[in-house]
């Protein structure tokens, strides 16, 4: 209380449930496994509000845990004590002087073996909720970065579009290959678009602007005529030779 805390915050820090919580502040120790339980739970519950564990499990002993008949038991015991020592079972008789038998001895020890395996068990598992929020770290932490895809390059064209803006009007000559028809003669005003697997064309002067498949040809200035042929991969100069309506 002096902590603000509540039973379910000690639940989700020490992962004990709470219903065991409520048992050990109620001393209901009964209602636990155990007493290697109550032990291990009272240890795990006072090093969570920083009391010293020592002081809690002497106590317990000392009130709560049955004792050999040779021991003096402390006056005035809680009645939770009395009949904890009636139920306890007890080993021996005078026939073997106090002492366990090997077999009950063997049978001891397994048993607190596997007490202290499902001790452990209960304390890292916790309730549900316990194990939803342990199940959502790992995962967070197994959690690998997102490979970033390499963008696809596009395919080729396997086209060529051919689009002459002139800046003044200038004679142009398109045609689709050596020996092909002609497919544009005359003096261009305006910006004009051609398509083809290839292009060939004559341009009476360099200043017009040419751009083959959204790229710009650089077309070096020069008083005397230009032509080119275009391919969906390639740009290459033509000869005065070999351009169309040469």
């Amino acid at each position: 209380m002096r902590q603000k805390l509540d039973i379910a915050d000690v639940e989700e820090r020490t992962k004990i449930r709470a219903k065991y919580l409520r048992a050990l502040e109620n001393e209901e120790f009964g209602l636990l496994p155990g007493a290697t339980f109550v032990k291990t739970f009272l240890r795990t519950y006072a090093e969570e509000l920083g009391l010293d564990p020592h002081v809690l499990l002497e106590e317990y002993r000392a009130s709560y845990e049955p004792r050999d008949e040779g021991e003096v038991a402390p006056l005035g015991p809680p009645a939770a004590s009395r009949r904890g020592r009636e139920r306890a079972p007890r080993y021996g008789g005078p026939r073997h002087g106090g002492g366990a038998p090997r077999g009950i001895l063997f049978a001891v020890v397994v048993a607190a073996v596997l007490v202290f395996l499902l001790v452990l068990g209960l304390v890292s598992g916790g309730d549900d909720g316990g194990s939803q929020s342990a199940s959502k770290t790992t995962t967070t932490e197994r959690k690998e970065p997102r490979k970033k895809h390499k963008k696809k390059k596009p395919p080729p064209p396997s086209t060529v579009r051919l689009r002459i803006k002139p800046e003044i009007p200038t004679y142009a000559c398109v045609d689709t290959g050596a020996g092909t028809a002609i497919v544009y003669q005359g003096i261009l005003q305006q910006a004009q678009t051609f398509r083809g697997k290839r292009l060939r064309v004559n341009l009476g002067k360099s200043s017009a602007r040419m751009v083959v498949n959204g790229k710009a040809v650089s077309v070096e200035p020069t008083p005397n005529p230009v032509g080119y042929e275009f391919t969906p991969t390639k740009t290459t100069p033509l000869p005065l030779g070999q351009r169309p309506c040469a």
